[in-house]
């Protein structure tokens, strides 16, 4: 039976070719923090086989097929027309080891640190690849179809551990870590409701065109691409320049760059050379196949993320892991119009969507607007967006009415079922106990003028701690009434004082007749300023009586 070569959604396919067997090692330390969904327990001894063992038995079955024998040593493309259905499935590894490119010999203490780094947490590599098992055939895919590198493969593992949920103290997002403006500059959407950077297909697509853009702009020479890829090149042109002026060598590791690019090329070397060579570095790899993990289906409109589970009948963490750019409780009213599912899914869910039209694809629930609503508050309210409000309900502007009602698009489950989803994925990160820190845990509400840096002073936390705590980059804006959780190391003594210690709250007032913003104030031991910036509200306007106001409250103090 000859293997077939079948389009998905702009991308190829292989349902039943050859399966490969994978192993690296991810150089920064393990998450302790990761969804349980996303966490790969210890893999059974049986996914695991020496790769020279594997290629033994596969070069003599072959044989005993009377078929011709493919050298691993020099790659061929013989492997893609084999037609018998008993020949026994290769690894993804043997095949991604066909189009190595890169030079493995090079020796430099750079790469020999992360060699033995990688040696040291063989557990690690274990759950990495585990994790890599969903997106890893589509990488190869997509870097056999340009003809770059089969090196690049690995690449998600040195940027994220191919965590497509992964965020940096730098704002990179996904398992290729884009940056926003790099994001924005390839096209990458980013809103509410999605977010291109954690898309496996959106990605994988713009990190491989730029890895391709950079090659060429210095002229093949792929450590310079790669130091590029890490820290801008501006940043290696200008290291090149320099030595090329001092008369010195302009090899990548001749050229005086930042601490973690100098790290970052090594850490890829390291890891195809373990690879290449896992039987010499007594790695085992973990049995990957060569055969798509998931298929895309055309859903045509939003689709709530719980009913597509259910109809594609996986687990709703399975969707989210595949489909990862999609933040909330369901696809973007905007697109893209496709769900990624596992490739024994597919068929079906395509059936169940036929029997669904896309008008009920969303729950709804009617809504009577009172005095003091606006878009915004009621788009808080049921966990949407005042745009969908808007076309749900064919409204030209923002102006509601009381009394009036609208149509308000809500999820089918709870918050708590939709376990992947950015607010409950921050959720779990908060609840988190980091109490082995040696800090005490505050939940604080941002005030207008806080950041970063003035809060870790109080504190006496890192800037990056207190980020990383609350899923967060030391650059993201702090708004102010956001809920912060610090595990502060300030002065126990004060900490422990209840008299000066302040819990903070947020609390729902009703405006009522004689009300001003400055008597309201007065009352809950807050400014005017405050009100007005949690509130979004023109002080110069009087207050309704009705109107709903948000506060953030000191509840130790007398009101």
């Amino acid at each position: 039976m000859m293997v077939n070569k079948i389009k998905k959604a702009g991308f190829c396919l292989l349902p039943f070719t050859l399966s490969l067997a994978l192993s690296g090692c991810i150089t920064t330390k393990p998450n302790q923090e990761e969804p349980v969904a996303n966490s790969a327990v210890a893999p059974a001894d049986e996914h695991f086989i020496s790769l020279n063992a594997y290629r033994a038995q596969s070069e003599q079955t072959i044989q005993d097929l009377g078929l011709s024998n493919p050298s691993f040593e020099n790659p061929g493309t013989e492997w893609r027309s084999w037609e018998s259905p008993t020949l026994p499935q290769f690894n993804l590894w043997d095949r991604l080891l066909q189009s190595f490119k890169l030079d493995l010999e090079i020796n430099n203490p750079r790469i020999e640190a992360q060699l033995n780094w990688y040696k040291r947490h063989p557990r690690y590599l274990e759950r990495v690849f585990t994790r890599a098992e969903r997106y890893m055939f589509h990488v190869v895919e997509e870097v056999e179809a340009r003809n770059l590198p089969g090196e690049l493969a690995l690449l998600p593992i040195v940027e994220s551990a191919y965590d497509p949920f992964a965020y940096s103290h730098g704002r990179a997002s996904g398992m290729w870590q884009f940056i926003p403006s790099t994001a924005r500059y390839f096209g990458i959407e980013n809103d509410w409701w999605y977010d291109g950077r954690r898309d496996v297909l959106d990605s994988t697509d713009a990190a491989l065109t730029y890895l391709d853009r950079l090659a060429r702009r210095f002229d093949g020479d792929w450590m310079h691409a790669l130091a590029a890829y890490n820290s801008g090149g501006g940043t290696v042109n200008r290291a090149i320049r320099k030595n090329r002026e001092a008369g010195k060598s302009t090899s990548y590791w001749a050229l005086k760059l930042p601490d973690e690019t100098k790290a970052y090329v090594p850490k890829l070397i390291a890891l195809a050379k373990l690879v290449k060579h896992a039987d010499e570095y007594g790695i085992k790899l973990r049995h990957i196949p060569n055969e798509a993990y998931f298929a895309a289906v055309d859903t045509e409109a939003q689709i709530d993320l719980a009913q597509a589970a259910k109809m594609a009948d996986i687990t709703i963490n399975e969707l989210y892991l595949l489909n990862p750019g999609y933040s909330q409780w369901a696809t973007s009213p905007n697109g893209p119009h496709r769900l990624l599912v596992p490739i024994e899914n597919a068929e079906i869910f395509r059936e169940n969507l036929q029997k669904v039209p896309p008008k009920n694809r969303i729950a709804w629930q009617r809504y009577k607007v009172e005095s003091g609503d606006s878009l915004i508050s009621i788009a808080k309210r049921f966990r949407t967006t005042p745009e969908l409000i808007r076309d749900a309900n064919q409204m030209r502007g923002n102006s509601i009415r009381a009394g009036s009602k609208l149509l308000i698009p809500i999820p089918k489950a709870s918050a708590s079922h939709y376990a992947l989803s950015s607010s409950q994925r921050l959720k779990r990160k908060q609840s988190y106990d980091r109490s082995n820190t040696g800090g005490n845990k505050i939940e604080y509400y941002v005030q207008p003028g806080d950041s970063f840096w003035g809060l870790s002073r109080k504190h006496k936390v890192g800037v990056r701690e207190l980020a990383r705590w609350n899923g967060m980059a030391p650059t993201d804006p702090l708004m102010p009434g956001k809920k912060l959780v610090i595990w502060s190391k300030a002065d126990r003594a004060v900490s422990n004082n209840a008299k000066n210690r302040k819990i903070i709250r947020r609390v729902g007032y009703k405006v009522r007749q004689g009300d001003s913003l400055a008597r309201i104030a007065g009352k809950f031991n807050v400014s005017v300023k405050q009100i007005v910036s949690w509130n979004k509200i023109d002080k110069r306007k009087y207050l309704q009586p009705g109107q709903s106001l948000t506060l953030y409250v000191d509840v130790t103090r007398s009101h």
